[in-house]
């Protein structure tokens, strides 16, 4: 059977149902997994002329060889299977964990006197997990605390009433330094090791409150009874807990107990953020990065995160802080989507924790993978100003005189984000008269673009003006009326404070919304910043040259070309006139030697 005739059969008999998708290719592996309310409508979908519109979408239809489902009851039931699923086969076209790495977790071991222990794995056991914590550091933080408050066994011993009642065990050195009372030979009763282990529980879920109001009562009841060293004792255990709790962001007695999930879409990669909020207290918060797939939106991502923060913390709070709908409802639970408040400023903390961690991760990618870095940068640049290609060559030019006079210009070239400065240009203006920007760059575009039609060699990606709108269209009327090339062009607008602050494309020209602290913006930035030094460094070579010139020719016997030899050896008038005679015979004979020698004598 053919493919084509294979798929439509199977979407044939595709029911009207909730359920999962699955797309094979050619060697039966899975390459894509999706969810449905209705499962032909949805599968069917990927078949009609919509597919052709993403280049991306078209390849997966294209690879597709097979299509398998599963029924399930509800909604609900599709989207945690189909998160599970991708889980476990990782489809190339789907979304995917950057950091799929299994999370630490506190278990508190189901066992006679129960130990504290750090796990990757939480096995249904009987035991009690808490996290996911994103790390191993906040996680030896908060045992250290235990450990200051309480003396629970860290020993591997199986503590059943008979073991202790034979007497096998014998007390160890973390008896005898206080940090266990020593359960092992008796020294300590279940229920008093069980009450301290009840009020870990309570640190663990964030409960702080709770604890801490009981060591209060019972540091006023030891006072009460005049068990001074009691209550001096639960003191320092009630300081510990205020400290920590000190530590955690306390974001108002007014919210309870919620769960806040943001995510930023960023090109072909995006970052999610969960933080858990008890009694109004952040107790938890992660941060990651997941691949983008062919189809995904930021609904279908906040839904896909909702599933793995469901997947890794066992179950989710009643009420969800999200900043816009899932395109998943979630039985039982409930999405608030705030617009002001304690809730909203709750929102933006999340959204906070996501920008620095993409800042982060950018500026290590700089580091690191600099060449990704680069790219991603030009990436973003392509898709901002919609350009065909990316942008891996850049020119841009710049004009520089003073009143008219010495007037040049200069073209600086990027290639890769990088300046190629082999391929920098420099010109002397030759046809304008006067301080006439507009003129002086339509000659040196000119020029440019004539010289590279004729040795037929590359044309940049893209064209950067150091201007605005009027810049844009001088560059355009040379390139496109007069030369007949087709090359993108920008324009880099300053504000009032002569600072650059936005990015002008297209004809007519309109701003593109992108924010200065952007990497591509700041590489268009410091292209502009690179050509307007080169065009100030040549406007003071030149000028320095006129003036040497000048200065020099009013010496009998000097001329234009004897003054530039003078100055290509010296560089400087200063140097000029600090030379001997025999340096200067050098370059010009002795006899003129003498002359220049004896006229900057006289000169001072």
């Amino acid at each position: 059977m053919k493919k084509n005739d294979k798929i439509k059969q199977k979407l044939s008999v595709l029911p009207h149902s909730p359920g999962v998708y699955q797309f094979f290719n050619a060697a039966d592996k899975i390459i894509y997994v999706g969810k449905a309310k209705d499962l032909k409508k949805r599968v069917s979908s990927y078949f009609l002329s919509r597919a052709s519109e993403d280049v991306k979408l078209q390849t997966m239809i294209a690879q597709t060889a097979d299509i398998k489902h599963i029924v399930v009851a509800t909604e609900s039931d599709a989207f945690f299977l189909e998160n599970n699923l991708i889980k476990k086969y990782q489809p190339k076209y789907n979304i995917l964990l950057r950091d799929d790495k299994t999370y630490p977790w506190i278990c508190v071991k189901n066992e006679n006197f129960p130990r504290l222990l750090v796990v990757r794995k939480t096995p249904k056991d009987g035991s009690k997990y808490f996290g996911p914590y994103s790390s191993v550091t906040s996680i030896r933080f908060l045992l250290d605390l235990i450990k200051r408050l309480y003396t629970l066994r860290t020993c591997k011993l199986n503590l059943s009433q008979s073991a202790i009642a034979r007497g096998k065990y014998k007390s160890c050195l973390e008896y005898h330094i206080g940090n266990c009372k020593a359960p092992c030979i008796g020294k300590q009763s279940e229920v008093e090791y069980n009450l301290q282990i009840e009020q870990v529980i309570s640190i663990l879920k964030g409960d702080i409150q709770d604890v801490m109001q009981y060591v209060n009562d019972e540091m006023s009841r030891a006072a009460s009874e005049y068990r001074f060293e009691d209550a001096l004792l639960l003191k320092e255990k009630y300081n510990k807990l205020a400290t920590y709790q000190s530590k955690s962001i306390i974001v108002s007695s007014s919210i309870q107990t919620v769960d806040v999930i943001t995510v930023l879409l960023d090109e072909n990669i995006a970052f999610a953020n969960f933080m858990r909020v008890v009694k109004g207290a952040i107790i938890q918060s992660q941060t990651f990065e997941l691949n983008l797939g062919v189809e995904d939106t930021k609904e279908t991502l906040l839904s896909y995160v909702i599933a793995e923060m469901f997947s890794r913390m066992g179950k989710l709070s009643h009420e969800i802080i999200v900043p816009f709908l899932p395109d998943q409802e979630l039985s039982n639970h409930i999405f608030t989507i705030p617009q002001r408040g304690d809730k909203f400023k709750l929102m933006e903390l999340s959204f906070r924790n996501l920008k620095t961690y993409r800042f982060e991760q950018l500026k290590q990618m700089e580091i690191v993978n600099p060449d990704k870095y680069t790219n991603r940068t030009l990436l973003k640049l392509q898709t901002e100003l919609k350009l065909d290609v990316l942008p891996r060559y850049i020119e841009c030019f710049d004009n520089s005189n003073i009143q008219g006079t010495n007037a040049v210009a200069s073209c600086v070239v990027f290639k890769k984000g990088k300046p190629s400065k082999k391929d920098y240009r420099k010109y002397n203006i030759k046809t304008v008269v006067g301080a006439d920007d507009y003129a002086s760059m339509r000659e040196v575009v000119r020029r440019r673009y004539s010289r590279l039609i004729e040795e037929k060699a590359d044309i940049p990606d893209l064209i950067i003006t150091d201007g605005g709108r009027g810049q844009m269209e001088t560059v355009r009327k040379v390139v496109e009326d007069e030369l007949g090339l087709k090359i993108p062009i920008a324009g880099l607008a300053k504000d009032k404070k002569h600072r650059t602050n936005e990015l002008l494309f297209g004809f007519p020209p309109v701003v593109i919304g992108i924010k200065p602290t952007e990497p591509h913006f700041k590489l268009l930035v410091a292209i502009q910043d690179e050509v307007h030094r080169f065009a100030i460094e040549f406007h003071r070579d030149k000028r320095s040259k006129a003036m040497i010139n000048t200065r020099l020719t009013d010496i009998q016997g000097v001329g234009e070309k004897t003054a530039q030899k003078l100055f290509v050896k010296f560089k400087t008038l200063s140097k000029i006139k600090e030379a001997n005679i025999d340096e200067l015979s050098k370059i010009v004979g002795e006899r003129l030697a003498k002359v220049i020698s004896e006229y900057f004598a006289n000169e001072t």
